[in-house]
């Protein structure tokens, strides 16, 4: 990469972009929402049941200029849905800017392992045990969504829903590949502490993006 582009992408005026679609959102508290997704590249939390591996290295996908992805967007939908990778690997002020001054809702998933910047109408926070996140995360989430594995991530859940403001939204998500396993566990879990609510990737049942 030269080294305009580069300083650009290290601005936010250029980002990885490995796709961007318009579908439903799948999960947490605005499923069944049509939105635009905007899946920025890079990656360094490690998450071993991620199933957007593909999107770690962000050298795999093209600095994009954020122009042309809030032109794209606004063909699709007034509600955008940022995610990755790891969205907070990048300044996202330019770009959260631009979807504003175009009147659009906008809506981030992270793990909240850097610096939150960026204008956000809605933070999904998912944490993850490798890569805790910021204090400033935990203060402005919207939704806690924990990914349950296995049974430690019950105590995990606990420990992270104690950082978070009392008006954010507990979710218990289980991970798609021990769904069969863990699903039980999650009802049981919540119908015991129903401070908690479920979250499934229902556009995985749908057959969706």
């Amino acid at each position: 990469m030269n080294k305009d582009i580069q300083s650009l992408v290290n601005k936010g005026e250029m980002l990885p972009l490995m796709e961007a679609f318009y579908t439903i959102q799948g999960e947490g508290y605005h499923k069944g929402t049509a939105a635009y997704f905007i899946r920025i590249g890079g990656c360094d939390v490690g998450c071993h049941w991620c199933d957007v591996k593909e999107s770690w290295n962000a050298n795999l996908h093209p600095p994009t200029n954020i122009s042309k992805i809030v032109e794209d967007a606004k063909a699709s939908s007034n509600t955008i849905v940022i995610t990755g990778g790891e969205p907070l690997t990048w300044n996202m002020e330019p770009l959260t800017s631009r979807l504003k001054a175009e009147g659009m809702q906008i809506h981030i998933e992270t793990s909240g392992a850097y610096k939150l910047t960026g204008i956000w109408d809605w933070i999904c926070l998912s944490p993850k045990k490798m890569k805790l996140p910021t204090l400033e995360v935990y203060e402005q989430a919207n939704e806690l969504k924990v990914i349950v594995y296995n049974k430690d991530d019950f105590r995990f859940a606990e420990e992270q829903a104690a950082n978070v403001n009392k008006d954010c939204i507990l979710y218990l998500q289980p991970e798609w590949s021990k769904r069969d396993k863990v699903i039980p566990e999650i009802v049981d879990y919540v119908m015991a502490n129903p401070q908690w609510k479920v979250s499934l990737q229902t556009h995985k049942y749908l057959n969706i993006p």
